[in-house]
């Protein structure tokens, strides 16, 4: 990497104070960062500081008004403009040849252009591939999936019969989607399986974190809307809809037929109750058990699942609950004593 500051703001915008034609040579964290490196500064912390750094320039907000010897790139949002740069200067490295001798490709695959299939990489029969797609090793498309442009899929995910993956799809490895709901029927004392007849669809610009689970519709589809994000060791049951741009953190589970509005964050092992809705823009906290509907805009903690406000002040007094019952006890002895009196 080797580009002038002048060029980087080209690139990911934001005006330059200091010297356009210093050249950056390196990426670094803030207090790491060296004479020919950038770097970001965004918290009141780390602004306080900035005359401090030894970083070549620092990406800082636009209302970053103090007088300081280190170069300068204004922007609206630094950690955006910084990840963009990161995007710009370590462009992701493409496998050396497009279709390995050692992929197998089933019949009927429509592939599209610059489509790159990975050594032991297995697309099953009537598979339509889209245009710039990256299927890494070990993958296998399953019998009649769909995959948009742009899409790319990491070593050994397995992507299950007549799913639909959209445009600009990212899936980490081991993951494994359109697996069969967990459908059981009693049937004395065992279980009769449920056929899963369904598909899972994943929507435009949806990463898929390492491990995920995504479980296909007894009937119709389990739905992952645009721009959804998930970390990694993530379980959605099937018929589960999760709307736009939800963002769901590791170790969430989610159960059958649940529907996930757009904009919502759920942290990191909640667990989310079967035929529920979660309303848009909600938040779950980490390790939240949800069993009953969260409205559109709720902040929620706990199990079972509570205003956010209201865990606060009762995990405050979960601690002192030993204390709470001797004193009760106390209590109950006193008023039973003077009441014999």
């Amino acid at each position: 990497m080797e580009k002038s500051l002048s060029e980087l703001v080209e690139a990911i915008g934001g005006e330059i104070q200091g010297d356009p034609q210093k050249i950056i040579r390196g990426i670094a964290p803030f207090d790491e960062a060296g004479i020919d490196d950038i770097t970001f500064a965004d918290s009141p912390k780390i602004l306080k500081r900035v005359s401090e750094t030894g970083a070549g320039a620092v990406i800082v907000p636009r209302n970053f008004h103090q007088e300081v010897p280190a170069n300068l790139i204004k922007s609206d949002n630094p950690r955006l403009a910084f990840a963009k740069m990161m995007n710009l200067c370590f462009p992701a490295s493409h496998p050396a040849e497009n279709i390995s001798h050692k992929a197998s490709i089933g019949q009927n695959v429509s592939l599209g252009k610059a489509v790159c299939l990975g050594p032991f990489a297995v697309i099953e029969d009537n598979v339509a591939i889209g245009s710039r797609v990256i299927i890494h090793p070990h993958v296998v498309v399953g019998n009649g999936v769909t995959i948009g442009d742009d899409a790319e899929i990491y070593p050994n995910v397995t992507i299950l019969e007549r799913c639909i993956i959209g445009n600009r799809v990212i899936i980490h490895a081991g993951t494994v989607v359109g697996s069969d709901g967990f459908g059981f029927v009693p049937d004395g004392e065992r279980h009769y399986k449920i056929p899963q007849l369904g598909i899972v669809q994943i929507d435009n610009d949806v990463e898929i974190g390492a491990c995920n689970t995504i479980d296909r519709a007894t009937f119709g589809k389990t739905w992952i809307k645009s721009g959804v994000k998930t970390d990694n060791h993530v379980q959605i049951a099937h018929n589960v809809v999760i709307g736009e741009n939800t963002l769901i953190v590791a170790q969430v589970g989610i159960a059958g037929s649940a529907t996930i509005g757009k904009n919502v964050i759920l942290a990191g092992q909640a667990g989310i109750g079967g035929h529920i809705n979660i309303g848009d823009f909600a938040t779950v906290g980490p390790q939240a058990g949800v069993t009953r509907p969260v409205p559109e805009g709720q902040v929620v903690s706990g199990t079972p699942e509570m205003p956010h406000k209201l865990w606060l002040r009762v995990s405050q007094v979960i601690p002192r609950l030993p204390e709470l019952k001797r004193k009760i006890f106390d209590l109950e002895k006193r008023l039973d004593a003077f009441s014999k009196k």
